[in-house]
């Protein structure tokens, strides 16, 4: 076995030592679920929740660069990390006084108006709860400025999952040379495509149709090199998502998606889960206890509890608690057990745990489809917009193509569906020009479960977008108010406006505002998905030729 290739850093004031490769949530997930940053309004201590770069839970600064994803960053010899939007630090930061002082959120839109001789202090109180972090060092700010890449090619893959993957070869058995793009760093070469890992991209919309290649998507190869891409159609197989889920105190320390629990459970590594309760009853809570058995205590799920994870459970001596409501997650610096009631008439219970494991909902990562202008239609479950396509994966954009479970389709571990677009791509299929979709939906699962639940509210903050702390209550009061539909509910309260773009707060607010409103998800709408749809470094922007965007914005 080779020898560790250690890499020496600092946390704070204290060294820290990563395995070559490693990322910093990896090195600082050794010590347990780190705190490395509090909340934007209310200073609430965070920890990683996604585990894929998405959410605000480890924005750390790193060599003077702010707002970098803990998740994301590879360790490397002398880096200086330091947690954020915290003074003197995130595990005592004297700010979480405001949590105390506003129990009920804060009116930034409507309050600190008088006295008026207090209004410059009061400015000064909220453009300091408005941010994430100080902005870079001048070191920090030269160091992200290198010359940009551009690509043309004729198709380009978004995601190198299962269908992405299989997308990437069938175009090469066809004679085209795709270029993959992914998130990830480690992509597996695939002979006769070409491959762009730990890159981050967007649609500068729209497409035009009289240019050779109509499609430009520009965006950034991390950390900050700016990146452009031209070609005449794209697959897109972004996969999807665990999503969040509403009840008090859903934004503690401990509260992890699936993705990242699977991510601590990876072999030769210990997780720093020891105690978790797992919410969801089907296949992706199976996953968990293949992997996390050992450390489970309960099994919770909104609806039915299917056979293969009670199987499962049973052989881990799990118990299960099928139809339950999840009401809050008590604990502050992070999660110590898990407050719970049976649905209809049942039981009030709880459930002394560390970790509460989402893995009751996946939705597609369709945000780079909406971008596109693409033609969508609600799914009441998983309770969210997917993109309208042909058989072949054709959107109703021209050369825009949809694989796997972005798509909203139940199974992304197939091939098949990246093949199917793959063939239509390079056949240039028709694009899709059927029914819009306009038609009422029944209701879905989850629908069902928040009507319950919200007749069922206790103390504590709720929070239906984490990245802005816009609480639950502000959402309902807004809606008391006579504001309708998520678009203005957006405007209004910033729900859905922080650094994830809506990607956690979305699907339980259309959910919650088709309940408050009376009227089905479609008739709420959707809120305008702007690019970026990951946040993306100005000095990538800037580095881009001048005349890409001359001719692309108006």
């Amino acid at each position: 076995m080779a020898p560790r290739t250690i890499r020496r850093f600092r946390f704070g004031r204290g060294p820290r030592e990563a395995t070559a490769g490693d990322t910093l949530l990896d090195a600082l997930a050794v010590d347990g679920l780190p705190n490395v940053v509090r909340s934007v309004r209310y200073h609430r201590p965070r920890a990683p929740f996604c585990g894929t770069g998405d959410c605000t839970g480890c924005l750390v600064r790193v060599n003077g660069r702010p707002n970098v994803r803990a998740c994301r960053h590879p360790v490397e010899d002398g880096d200086r990390v330091e947690g954020g939007n915290a003074w003197p630090s995130a595990r005592l930061d004297a700010l979480a006084a405001v949590d105390l002082l506003f129990p009920h959120g804060i009116d930034t839109l409507r309050g600190f108006r008088r006295p008026a001789w207090a209004r410059g202090l009061y400015h000064r109180v909220i453009r300091r709860l408005a941010g994430y972090s100080e902005p870079p060092d001048a070191a920090a700010a030269a160091a992200l400025a290198s010359p940009p890449r551009t690509v043309d090619a004729e198709t380009v893959v978004v995601g190198s999952g299962t269908a992405g993957t299989a997308a990437a070869a069938r175009l090469v058995a066809r004679g085209v040379r795709p270029v993959l793009l992914d998130r990830r760093r480690d992509l597996s070469a695939i002979p006769g495509a070409d491959t762009v890992g730990g890159a981050t991209v967007t649609f500068l919309p729209p497409p035009t149709s009289d240019l050779l290649r109509p499609f430009t998507l520009l965006g950034f190869e991390e950390p900050g090199r700016g990146l452009v891409v031209r070609c005449r159609s794209v697959v897109l197989a972004t996969g999807s998502y665990d999503t969040q889920l509403l009840f008090a105190g859903n934004d503690r320390p401990g509260v992890v998606s699936a993705e990242l629990a699977l991510r601590f459970a990876r072999p030769g590594r210990q997780s720093p889960l020891r105690r978790a309760v797992v919410v969801g009853g089907a296949a992706r809570a199976g996953e968990i206890l293949d992997r996390l058995g050992d450390t489970v205590r309960a099994v919770v799920a909104p609806g039915e509890i299917g056979p293969e994870v009670a199987r499962k459970a049973s052989d881990h001596g799990v118990p299960l608690y099928p139809r339950t409501l999840v009401l809050a997650a008590v604990g502050r610096s992070r999660v110590r057990r898990l407050e719970l009631k049976g649905r209809g008439d049942g039981p009030r219970f709880s459930v002394p745990c560390d970790a509460v494991v989402l893995a009751h909902r996946r939705a597609p990562a369709g945000q780079l489809a909406i971008q596109a202008g693409a033609l969508l239609e609600w799914r009441p479950d998983p309770g969210a917009y997917v993109p309208r396509v042909t058989g072949g994966g054709a959107t109703s954009v021209p050369g825009l193509f949809v694989a796997g479970s972005a798509g909203g389709l139940a199974r992304s571990d197939s091939p098949a569906s990246g093949e199917r677009a793959a063939d239509a791509a390079a056949a240039g299929a028709a694009p899709y020009t059927g029914d819009p979709g306009t038609a009422p939906v029944a209701a879905g699962e989850f629908e069902g479960y928040y009507r319950e639940l919200l007749h069922e509210r206790g103390t504590g903050k709720w929070f239906a977008c984490g990245c802005e702390d816009v609480l639950l209550e502000e959402v309902e009061r807004a809606s008391a108010d006579g504001y309708r539909g998520i678009e203005v509910i957006k405007r209004y309260t910033g729900l859905g406006t922080g650094l994830c773009q809506g990607r956690y707060c979305l699907p339980d607010a259309l959910l919650l505002l088709s309940i408050l409103e009376r009227r089905p998800p479609t008739d709420v709408g959707r809120i305008t998905q702007r690019p970026p749809a990951v946040p993306t470094p100005l000095a990538a922007l800037a580095a881009l030729d001048p005349e890409i965007s001359k001719q692309r914005v108006p």
